[in-house]
């Protein structure tokens, strides 16, 4: 995977209230997302255990790349990540967006049934329904914290439909992997406003 770490539409500056706030661009913000949200995620140094939410492109355009994906995910996020107490949720992102697996893991074998979904995915149509999966996640996880939301598209039209539809605001704090293979994955921040605001607070109290 090609990694940019970089945000991926161009937002405007992130203006708050008071005058700090006022002087911390996009760019700083997502910086203090990164650290806050690999800090929690990391599986060998956290304490708690952490909600994720999958959401896979379901559209005409995953039926060549959905081994690679479901590899990838299955690698990098089940195996490396994920632990006893961890809850994931899977959504198929197609003309309608549904949840296709929700459980928490108690033992390897529930790896084991991720895995399966992640290889059963179907895939159908022209679009992707992430909007619909990006507000049903932001709902379920509102209050939560920092989640690891992790949104996978087959194509780059889906993608570029992502970042300028309805959904956009939701993923504004994200974090864009390439594959070369034609499939991108996005780490998103979800409901992470007011650790924003505290983590600038802390950062410019220290300069």
């Amino acid at each position: 995977m090609r990694r940019r770490n970089k945000l991926l539409a161009k937002y405007p500056k992130v203006c708050y209230t008071n005058r700090m706030e006022a002087r911390v661009t996009a760019r700083v913000l997502f910086t203090l997302v990164l650290i806050l949200f690999a800090g929690e995620a990391r599986a060998d140094t956290r304490s708690a255990p952490i909600e994720v939410n999958v959401i896979i492109d379901g559209s005409a355009a995953l039926s060549g790349k959905r081994d690679d994906i479901a590899a990838w995910i299955s690698g990098n996020l089940v195996d490396s990540r994920l632990r006893e107490g961890d809850r994931i949720t899977i959504w198929n992102a197609g003309g309608k967006a549904g949840i296709v697996y929700s459980d928490t893991l108690k033992n390897d074998a529930d790896k084991e049934n991720v895995k399966k979904t992640l290889k059963s995915l179907s895939a159908g149509g022209d679009a992707a329904d992430f909007a619909g999966a990006l507000r049903e996640a932001a709902s379920r996880n509102a209050g939560k914290g920092i989640t690891y939301t992790l949104l996978v598209s087959a194509s780059q039209a889906a993608l570029s439909s992502a970042l300028q539809g309805p959904s956009a605001d939701l993923i504004r704090f994200s974090r864009l992997e390439e594959s070369s293979r034609g499939w991108q994955a996005l780490l998103i921040a979800l409901n992470i406003d007011s650790r924003i605001r505290q983590a600038a607070a802390a950062y410019f109290a220290g300069t």
